[in-house]
């Protein structure tokens, strides 16, 4: 892999993803934290297979990553392998986060990176800020703060989960800082749900994820609540699509992240 190649590899998120993020509060208070990771749109889609050339050639290379410091456990997160940034990421006992590209700033994350290496911005790829975030942060709200806070380069959806009754969060980004916080309490109480549109706008007639999977957490419940309810939520279609590579579910309190390649059988939409 040439180094040109290592550079791209590591900057494509900014460019185009789609992704559906969920954080669930249980009836006892325990807190769930899943997403379906999508690419699609851009990237090419094989007519005759119905298939995106890129999540056909991202789905091998996903794997678990457990960092370490000193021996000690300091974070787990989903990766492609070869990246360095953090889409998908865990702290067991103190929050969990992922990301969901957002289309706001003129030119999104392009310009954002152009600037970067015309040295006409200073900022953070998002998910180097993850990562950081992950390796410093100790508590759900020390993670907020440095999420909404720290220079981009490209618009951003952070969705954070915490370890207490609560601390559910969608942090929605532009380059410079955050123009809205969202908390569960205010999206209905027990859940809080992100696409890759402002949760104030209407999706995009074409693309609407977040209709099918709030209807599928309003028959879930609060009551009925645990990770494979939210898979099962995240396996309904079109939220599960042919742009889907992974599941990820992660329980802060217990430590669990798993990570599950996706296939979307036939008839299945594009997006």
């Amino acid at each position: 892999m040439s180094l040109a190649d290592a550079v791209l590899y590591n900057i494509f998120y900014e460019m185009s993803t789609f992704c559906t993020s969920i954080v669930a509060e249980d009836s006892k208070g325990e807190l769930y934290h899943a997403r379906n990771m999508d690419f699609e749109f851009g990237e090419g889609y094989d007519i005759k297979n119905r298939t995106w050339f890129l999540a056909e050639n991202l789905r091998p290379l996903l794997v678990n990553i457990n960092y370490m410091r000193g021996g000690n456990l300091v974070f787990k997160a989903a990766h492609y392998a070869g990246y360095v940034g953090v889409v998908t990421g865990m702290k067991p006992k103190a929050f969990s986060v992922s990301e969901n590209a957002r289309s706001g700033d003129a030119g999104g994350g392009v310009v954002g990176v152009l600037e970067w290496l015309l040295d006409m911005k200073n900022g953070t790829f998002t998910g180097f800020l993850t990562r950081t975030a992950l390796e410093t942060a100790e508590t759900y709200s020390e993670a907020l703060t440095m999420l909404r806070s720290t220079p981009l380069l490209a618009p951003i959806y952070y969705i954070l989960g915490g370890r207490t009754s609560g601390e559910g969060s969608v942090i929605t980004r532009n380059k410079d800082e955050a123009i809205d916080v969202w908390p569960m309490a205010s999206a209905g109480g027990w859940y809080i749900l992100e696409t890759n549109y402002d949760h104030w706008m209407k999706p995009l007639f074409l693309d609407d994820r977040r209709g099918p999977a709030n209807q599928c957490m309003r028959e879930t419940t609060q009551q009925g609540v645990s990770l494979p309810a939210l898979f099962d939520v995240l396996s309904t279609k079109p939220v599960l699509n042919k742009g889907t590579i992974y599941t990820a579910l992660m329980h802060v309190e217990s430590g669990q992240l798993e990570s599950w390649i996706r296939e979307c059988d036939d008839p299945c939409p594009p997006f």
